[in-house]
């Protein structure tokens, strides 16, 4: 076992003083497992673990995943941590519930459990790691249009579906700070499906609708994608920026071509770096994941646990022309 290896001296000393065994002798083993390996969001947030590990000092990353998106594929990956006792794992999840007899084992022999970006159920982790939060999202989707607007306008959202629980809730976040942007109207909320062909026609017949439209807001990214192209096809670069929540790998040209001035996803490279820290930060006891306790992370601050064990990383990261190659290339 590679797991706090003694020397002789120390077992003896540790078998005088039960307790007192140095928990230095090896590193602490954190795994962290993606969704699938390959994918790069994924390989992404493993860059950032190595940062963390990097500036911590005493971690080793095994970064690990099933080569596809099966619960099944995770669990396997999952018994295999469990039989090399590595100190935590960090799992983005393939299923909420699937996981969670395979995690509660890891627990049970004391490994630290947190799930991150995929949640997973509550009884089978110690915490959750959001990349961002509901007031957060609603509130940077607004200011995305906004802040190119300085003397107001008109906006419209493109959403996903009419029944799509996450969009709806981010939009319902917008309209409660609308109040801090009294010359921003919002002029319409339409819904693409998240089908490409469907979301350009929506975003055709805003502009169609709304000669003097601004700007669509698509917290979705297909929506976003189909709204920048329909934009282009109009001839209305420069007259409707289109921004929301997308991909830097399928919004890059869009940015460069000036469709779309800036839009926003969570940083996998700062979510895998969160991740690490906490669950150091809980597999050496340096913190524990109780309801309204806080956890440092670093260079990104801190999170607050609610009272369903979840915290919220940051607000989503601004994608632009200053930074859009360097993140268009990892995911």
């Amino acid at each position: 076992m590679l797991r706090k290896v003694l020397t002789t001296a120390a077992m003896a000393s540790a078998l005088m003083a039960p307790g007192l065994a140095s928990a230095q002798d090896e590193p602490v083993r954190i795994a962290l497992v993606a969704k699938a390996l390959g994918i790069g969001f994924f390989e992404a947030a493993a860059k950032g673990a190595e940062e963390a590990a990097a500036e911590l000092g005493d971690v080793e990353i095994i970064y690990t995943g099933p080569t596809d998106t099966t619960a099944e594929g995770q669990i396997e990956v999952l018994n295999s941590l469990i039989a090399q006792r590595v100190d935590a794992i960090a799992v983005s999840a393939n299923d909420t519930d699937a996981l969670v007899p395979t995690l509660k084992r890891a627990m049970d022999r004391g490994i630290t459990v947190i799930s991150w970006d995929s949640g997973v159920a509550p009884e089978g982790r110690e915490m959750h790691l959001n990349p961002s939060s509901a007031p957060l999202i609603g509130n940077t989707i607004i200011k995305l249009a906004a802040d190119h607007l300085p003397e107001g306008g008109q906006v419209a959202v493109l959403s996903a579906t009419s029944t799509s629980t996450n969009q709806n809730t981010w939009i319902e976040e917008m309209q409660k700070v609308m109040g801090d942007y009294p010359n921003i109207e919002v002029v319409a909320t339409v819904y693409g499906d998240d089908l490409a062909d469907k979301s350009y026609r929506e975003a055709q017949g805003l502009m169609q609708s709304y000669p003097d439209l601004d700007a669509i807001i698509a917290p979705t990214s297909v929506g976003i994608v189909a709204a920048a192209q329909a934009v282009t096809d109009a001839g209305k670069v420069g007259e409707v920026n289109v921004t929301g929540l997308g991909l830097p790998s399928e919004m890059a040209g869009h940015v460069k071509s000036g469709a779309s001035q800036s839009f926003a996803i969570w940083n996998p490279i700062d979510l895998g770096y969160s991740a690490t820290m906490i669950a150091h930060a809980l597999a050496t006891d340096e913190a524990t994941a109780e309801p309204g306790a806080t956890i440092q992370i670093g260079r990104m601050g801190e999170v607050t646990l609610d009272e369903n064990g979840e915290a919220a990383m940051a607000d989503p990261f601004t994608y632009d022309a200053s930074n859009i190659d360097e993140f268009s290339s990892i995911f």
